[in-house]
């Protein structure tokens, strides 16, 4: 199978074909793969809808017929753009694709032709060599071989075609790729021109890298202010245009806000607030307006049973809060003692960690927790779990989700190693989010063919200054006319 497929070319207009929400109705693209503890799932393998190249390919994949019921399997060969090697994040559809034919072991060979090749675009292209049948010395392995530099020019540009491929380039191309050949940069004299061509050998799981999601802690300081406060009059999904309105037209917005109906719902389209039909009901429905009144009004009354003191620890502050609503029956829920919470406090560098809650780890439980992260009992606060005076106690503490990061590990690599290396003498106070590790594959042929040229010396700069600094200083001199 061979095939050409568009470069950047949406179809969106074809995504209700292929996906419900996030749903894949089309078989052709829901693919199995492993997650980090070898538990087999589903998986999206769709491209964003902006680019559909790697569509054909997934197309051409779902055609492959199987050893079974030929001897010989099937080929593909399909020309590229570079977004196909490398974009899309671990988990993401781009990535899954690239796992999924690496992994099954079909991608023979990833050929980088010249840029300006053909007559439409200029930029970079690859031609994708797949099999299901590879060869006993393939097996395992994926050839990339450069030949960006391998071109010859024409007389005359056909469009943006500006080179092609000599029959010698053709035939050193093959040689390499028919044997497989590892060469770092191999010059090839064509009609008195030098050009370069490399190729490289790689395992197939070189090209994947373990996604790992690392943690920090939250610190928040608290206060309860009036400024705070009031913005619970808002719900925050809403509060463009609820603050329009209540600034526009008072307390009728509690008792009348069926009346400013039609000039609220205009404003959010002249606004271009693009909200849903349900966002425009709830925006002019009495008891969402009422429902946010009250919890500003409890917010109120907790604000003189707290006091209006900073906290620099979230934990005794919500254990105040706890303690006011339960000893004077404020009736709360969960949900909008959370949201008071979120209103009145801050993230602080200088303050103390937000608890989650503390749990007993002992026996059986202390050993399927170690089996699961792989780590030893001393190594658990790097996993996000931290013993204290009690025996068999620890402590979990809430995340900043503005200071979380993420590293690419190699699969070749040891996670944990990584981390002790790269990221806990950085941060101390990092820990590991295991649950959160996603597999992700790429190619760069960029990393893998980098050439290094080096710098001019300062001396052949320094001339090119002066011979330019002597051009100007006559040019100056012929505009003035006093040459």
């Amino acid at each position: 199978m061979l095939s050409n497929p568009p470069y950047g070319k949406s179809w969106a207009s074809e995504l209700r074909y292929i996906k419900d929400g996030k749903d894949i109705i089309d078989q052709r693209f829901k693919i199995k793969l492993k997650d980090y503890w070898g538990r087999e799932e589903d998986a999206d393998a769709t491209p964003r809808s902006s680019d559909g190249q790697l569509l054909f390919l997934m197309e051409m994949v779902n055609k492959m017929k199987p050893l079974s019921q030929s001897p010989l399997g099937s080929r593909i060969a399909s020309v590229h753009n570079g977004s196909s090697l490398f974009t899309g994040d671990a988990g993401g559809g781009e990535s899954n694709i690239r796992r999924y034919i690496i992994e099954n072991d079909w991608l023979e060979a990833i050929i980088q032709l010249p840029n300006n090749l053909f007559y439409n675009t200029g930029i970079t292209t690859y031609i994708w060599i797949l099999s299901n049948n590879k060869a006993p010395h393939r097996k395992g392995k994926v050839q990339l071989i450069d030949a960006g530099q391998l071109y010859r020019k024409l007389r005359k540009n056909l469009g943006n075609k500006n080179c092609e491929f000599a029959p010698e380039h053709i035939h050193e191309i093959l040689k390499v790729y028919a044997e497989m050949e590892s060469v770092e940069i191999q010059e090839i004299k064509v009609d008195k021109n030098i050009f370069a061509l490399a190729s490289k050998i790689f395992n197939n799981h070189d090209f994947g890298y373990y996604k790992v999601s690392i943690e920090r802690p939250k610190r928040l300081k608290a206060q309860f202010t009036e400024e705070r406060i009031a913005e619970l009059r808002f719900d925050k999904t809403l509060r463009e245009p609820m603050f329009l309105a209540y600034e526009q037209f008072g307390n009728e917005v509690y008792t009348n806000i069926s009346k400013h109906e039609k000039a609220i719902l205009d404003w959010a389209e002249k606004q271009e607030l693009n909200l849903n039909g349900k966002q425009s009901k709830t925006l002019v429905t009495k008891e969402f307006w009422q429902k946010q009144l009250d919890l500003l009004n409890v917010a109120k009354q907790l604000m003189k049973l707290v006091g209006t003191d900073e906290y620099n620890d979230f934990n005794l502050f919500r254990e105040k809060v706890d303690g006011c609503c339960r000893d004077n029956a404020c009736v709360v829920s969960t949900s909008e003692k959370n949201a008071i919470l979120n209103v009145v406090s801050w993230y602080d560098a200088t303050a103390e960690k937000v608890i989650v809650g503390t749990t007993k780890l002992s026996g059986e439980k202390l050993e399927r927790l170690l089996g699961h992260l792989g780590c030893e009992e001393s190594q658990l606060a790097d996993y996000g779990y931290f013993a204290t005076k009690k025996k068999g106690e620890y402590l979990e503490y809430e995340t900043e989700s503005d200071l979380r990061d993420t590293e690419n590990v190699p699969l070749k690599e040891n996670i944990y190693s990584y981390f002790l290396r790269e990221v806990k003498p950085h941060v101390a106070e990092a820990w590991i989010n295991l649950d959160a590790t996603k597999i992700g594959y790429e190619i760069s042929f960029n990393k893998y063919f980098y050439r290094h040229k080096p710098l001019r010396s300062i001396e052949e700069v320094s001339d090119d200054i002066l011979k330019l600094e002597a051009e100007s200083d006559g040019l100056i001199r012929e505009i003035l006319n006093m040459a």
